[in-house]
């Protein structure tokens, strides 16, 4: 990772930016107590970020991701009480959910229309000012039946999917949920997902971990003192690329090709001392940009759009690794997420001393703790609350 001074240098870079992100505590204060009311409210509002043109039909949306390459095949799950059953049942959710929207992007997506629609929207919803070359190369290395589909329901016949889902909040310290978490059969964590020391707590099975370059690099250096070193490695795990940045597309690119990082921010990085020497085309995948805009514009379409941050603003790593379990496992449990009673807790499980919940200007903790409690009540997904 270099030199104790390069070290220190990135940790002010990093503080630097986390400092000019942060939002002011009065502002959650503020709207708080409201929260539940604007999640329900903004649920009903015509979507400021649309999939397609306003009055389109599903079946049209549907004949035009086939045009383009379309969805990945789907694997019909036989699950009877699985979220898909629960929330088409919910009078609420069963209008939000979309269940046919592409979750990850592969290369048969790439198509000139695909690259004519997406280059108007900024990342992480489209292409807008990437470069069409590298997007296309990227892309064209996810050729493999693995990048189509987060898992093969083949390997769990006759049963349903359960998957756990493991944030790194303070409420998971001290919680013995560890053989409840590995007892799933896939296991999801993100970011700053420290194990060691903790296996009681939030076990040691991991099947997906989740990411964008920028929270994994500064998850790196932020959580390094706690023992996150790197990132996990294991044969069996999948890494999934939240493309938020022409560094993410880079980045993927090295990766699957084994070589160091050609250009941008990251220019000669290897992807190996993060992903390993063996790792190839099959163990990556790539949520798909009109996943992402899906997901805000239905779920956590935030009014931090309306601020000065709004450029910002996109759903936090563990919102859209949550999501991402909710359309495509059959049952979803969520730990280590926010709860109503977050100030008990410190911001990580991992820490020593407590620290409060850290608020920033390019997420909306409030707005997702409220989904988290809705789609809980509702009885499409578990989150674990003390």
């Amino acid at each position: 990772m270099g030199s104790p001074h390069w070290k220190r240098l990135c940790l002010l870079l990093v503080a630097g930016l986390t400092s000019s992100l942060l939002l002011y505590g009065h502002y959650y204060a503020t709207v708080e107590s409201t929260t539940s009311q604007r999640f329900i409210a903004s649920l009903l509002q015509p979507e400021p970020l649309v999939l397609a043109p306003l009055g389109t039909s599903r079946q049209a949306t549907s004949h035009r991701w086939a045009l383009e390459g379309g969805p990945a095949p789907s694997q019909p799950s036989m699950c009877l009480h699985s979220v898909m059953a629960r929330a088409k049942a919910d009078p609420k959710f069963g209008e939000i959910f979309r269940f046919d929207t592409p979750v990850l992007m592969w290369d048969q997506h790439f198509t000139p229309e695909t690259w004519d629609r997406l280059k108007k929207r900024h990342v992480p919803y489209g292409w807008q000012g990437l470069s069409q070359a590298v997007v296309g190369s990227t892309l064209r290395l996810l050729n493999a039946s693995a990048n189509r589909h987060l898992f093969d329901r083949d390997t769990f016949p006759g049963g349903c999917v359960r998957c756990a889902v493991v944030g790194n909040g303070g409420i998971l310290n001290g919680s013995r949920q560890g053989k409840a978490i590995d007892a799933h059969d896939l296991v999801f964590r993100l970011n700053g997902a420290v194990i060691k020391g903790f296996e009681e707590d939030v076990g040691t099975k991991i099947s997906f971990y989740g990411f964008t370059v920028n929270t994994m690099k500064n998850s790196l250096i932020a959580y390094e003192e706690y023992g996150f070193t790197q990132i996990p490695q294991a044969k069996d795990l999948r890494y999934i690329f939240i493309p938020s940045d022409f560094r993410d597309y880079v980045m993927l690119k090295s990766a699957i090709q084994g070589s160091p990082v050609p250009e941008g921010s990251d220019k000669g990085d290897d992807p190996q001392k993060y992903f390993g020497p063996e790792a190839s085309a099959e163990k990556f995948k790539l949520l798909h940009p009109d996943f992402l805009q899906h997901l805000t514009a239905r779920f956590l379409r935030s009014e931090l759009l309306n601020t000065q941050y709004s450029s910002l603003y996109m759903p936090s790593t563990g919102a859209l690794m949550l999501l991402t379990a909710l359309h495509t496992c059959d049952q979803v449990s969520a730990y280590g997420f926010i709860t109503a009673n977050y100030e008990q807790f410190s911001d990580h499980y991992y820490e020593v001393e407590k620290k409060p919940l850290v608020f920033y200007a390019n997420h909306d903790m409030m707005l997702e703790a409220a989904l988290w409690r809705s789609l809980h009540r509702a009885g499409i997904m578990t989150l674990y609350q003390r």
